[in-house]
């Protein structure tokens, strides 16, 4: 406790030294401030760009004796920006809010200052630390949300860096979740207390402490479509498939052999986000399946694998609604296109199975490829064609059993979408196409190998729950890289042996 003098004067009493950085940060409304900035060459041009970038109507008067053309045309953008062409005076600040000095005058600069201050103005020196009241720091900024980084005047360099790792970091949906966060506290009601509690709760979810409230429509959705095809298909086997009903009393080792491959191969999906369709595939066609039955069986085991995935990746809010939408319409249209095409093939086997194995052996080499590039920064050139993209990944999904993930996920994150979000959505809309995809095989097929396609279906089911949470526990890469070498090893060995029986 620190004891006053009798007389009640504070004079006496020092303030404790404090160590670290003691500016106080604020966001200034320069729309509605008049800011004078005295210079007009380079170090002038970078201020005046940082002031229109961040607030695009600020009024700005440039005085200088000489203008680079860059500043004029900046000032040919933006209306609100005066230019006047002559030497500083005093007077130039009547009426000012703000001063940005950035001459390289050193006396300039400092007779700039000493008039700011006489006017009572605030005034940043371009360099000059120990002369500013205040300093322009790296910003960084997704939508509304914007950040200011400080160094104290002591290194910009290091403020530019940690601007670009952070720009790097943050997702720009980050700015889609502030919007919806404004729509929450404008219906929120009741006292200023229960509205700090009930924001705290809904945002606890940023810093991983609590679980995104359950969407109760989403839930009745996935798992009521979910049962009701499953009971769809069993009611179509047990009327169409005599064979089927004998699954009851034995069932053929074929189905193990599925149940285990349908787990692992769900496990691997689910820590890499990809390759379940080319690997279920692959392993179909080396266990004798033709190609539209190897479709079939690798759609109708993805529904509840990816609807349970996709549920867990909304619960912990990896999905971006607008990518979704975009990809899910044409995705369905490719999806049903390619696999009725497949299906009228499914007689002429012979030719489509060394067609669908050159096609694994692609993929296989693209998965290769994209493990020895996944640590190279993506670019940040977003890809726009959303829909194509998904028309295109769910027609040949559906041809060749897999490569929605492979295409599609990888094409996202390579033009610059956030992985997480991007796998997310992927998932949630993967769960969709292989409904509809499989309803098409199921309508225009007989097949005889239900028992491959039951232990697929329950194999991916079984491993879904912890396939979703594993995806940041595993090496990506050494995965990646085994799956790639194993796919491309049987749909090599697939090709040679069609052209064996053909020579």
């Amino acid at each position: 406790m620190t004891l006053l003098p009798k007389d009640n004067s504070l004079t006496d009493v020092q303030p404790e030294k404090t160590q670290g950085n003691q500016l106080f940060p604020v966001f200034l409304k320069l729309n509605n401030l008049h800011t004078v900035l005295v210079g007009a060459g380079n170090v002038g041009l970078e201020k005046l760009t940082a002031l229109l970038q961040n607030s695009p109507a600020a009024t700005v008067t440039v005085i200088s004796k000489t203008f680079l053309t860059d500043v004029h045309l900046l000032a040919s953008i933006h209306p609100q920006v005066n230019i006047i062409q002559k030497p500083f005076t005093d007077t130039d600040l009547d009426g000012a809010d703000l001063v940005i000095a950035a001459t390289n005058d050193s006396e300039l600069n400092k007779y700039v200052r000493q008039s700011a201050h006489d006017r009572k103005l605030l005034i940043n020196v371009a360099d000059k630390p120990e002369l500013c009241d205040f300093y322009l720091g790296s910003i960084v900024q997704k939508g509304d949300l914007k950040i200011a980084i400080s160094t104290n005047g002591k290194s910009p360099t290091i403020a530019k860096r940690l601007k670009e790792v952070l720009g790097e970091a943050l997702p720009a949906e980050l700015d889609i979740t502030l919007q919806q966060m404004s729509e929450v506290r404008n219906t929120l009601a009741g006292d200023f207390t229960h509205k700090v509690k009930e924001l705290n709760r809904v945002t606890a979810v940023l810093v991983g402490t609590q679980k995104p409230p359950s969407n109760l429509n989403l839930k009745l959705l996935v798992w009521g479509m979910s049962i009701v095809f499953l009971l769809i298909v069993i009611a179509s086997l047990w009327y169409r498939e005599p064979a089927f009903r004998g699954y009851v009393e034995t069932i053929p080792p074929m189905f193990y052999y599925f149940l285990g491959a349908g787990f692992v191969f769900a496990l691997v999906d689910g820590a890499i986000g990809m390759s379940y369709g080319v690997t279920s595939t692959t392993f179909s066609l080396s266990m004798g399946i033709p190609p539209a039955s190897a479709s079939m069986g690798v759609h109708l085991s993805e529904i509840m694998s990816n609807g349970i995935a996709g549920w867990m990746h909304y619960r912990m809010g990896n999905v971006n609604w607008k990518l979704f939408k975009l990809l899910l319409l044409p995705g369905i249209v490719g999806a049903v296109t390619g696999a009725y095409l497949l299906s009228s093939l499914e007689h002429y086997a012979q030719y489509t199975k060394p067609a669908v194995s050159l096609y694994t052996l692609i993929l296989g080499c693209v998965i290769l490829s994209k493990a020895i590039n996944l640590n190279r920064k993506r670019t940040k050139a977003k890809i726009k064609n959303i829909s194509l993209l998904g028309l295109g990944g769910g027609f040949i999904d559906a041809v060749g059993g897999g490569g929605w993930g492979s295409i599609v996920l990888s094409t996202l994150i390579a033009g610059g979408r956030h992985p997480r979000f991007s796998l997310g959505t992927v998932k949630l809309s993967r769960f969709f196409i292989a409904l509809m995809g499989s309803l098409t095989f199921i309508t225009m097929l007989n097949s005889s190998h239900w028992d491959a396609v039951a232990g697929l279906v329950i194999g991916s089911a079984l491993a879904s729950p912890v396939a979703a949470r594993i995806s940041n526990k595993i090496s990506a890469k050494a995965i990646m890289v085994s799956v790639a070498v194993i796919v491309i090893l049987i749909s090599i060995r697939s090709i040679f042996n069609f052209l064996m029986k053909v020579i």
